[in-house]
């Protein structure tokens, strides 16, 4: 068996201030770093194996803190990194609504491969393992959707700083 413990990244202050941060590093707010420290200590007692993160800095920070109890090393994969938003990143989120989307943004087909390449990484070189996992929103949920087998907007949003369980039977 191998458990996957996928985590959203803490609060960013683009976050806050609803700007579409896309492949952008980003950083974390001090609530962002509390939701990680939160998050580090209720993982605190569980046997960890692996720690993975996206190869942005808001989640490698994230990571980082999550992983301190455990003294492990940090495996960065741009796997992980959240969707690429062409044209989009940067913007105000709320101004994107009625714009037609830039031909540059990762299309679902290709965010839904590399879930697929993601999940993939994860059996081949940690089979057996407990794997905490550190991505974004839209990965993430992709990475459910693929696990679920379900189409990605019936995967519920994940909040930051929250970690969602996926069990791998082999």
């Amino acid at each position: 068996m191998t458990e996957l413990l996928l985590v959203r990244h803490g609060e960013t202050e683009d976050n806050v201030r609803q700007i579409m941060q896309g492949q952008t590093h980003g950083r974390l707010t001090a609530h962002g770093r509390q939701q990680a420290e939160a998050l580090a200590q209720q993982l605190s007692s569980k046997k960890i194996d692996v720690l993975v993160s996206s190869d942005l800095q808001r989640a490698i920070d994230t990571a980082v803190i999550i992983g301190a109890p455990h003294h492990l090393p940090l495996v960065t994969t741009p796997l992980l990194r959240e969707r690429d938003w062409g044209g989009f990143t940067g913007r105000f989120i709320p101004d994107l609504k009625d714009e037609k989307w830039p031909d540059d943004v990762e299309t679902m087909a290709q965010l839904m491969a590399r879930s697929r390449d993601f999940i993939d990484f994860v059996l081949t070189h940690y089979a057996g393992c407990c794997v905490v996992a550190v991505g974004h929103g839209i990965i993430n949920k992709a990475i459910q959707a693929v696990y679920h087998k379900k189409p990605i907007h019936e995967v519920p949003r994940m909040g930051n700083a929250e970690v969602r369980t996926l069990i791998f039977s082999h």
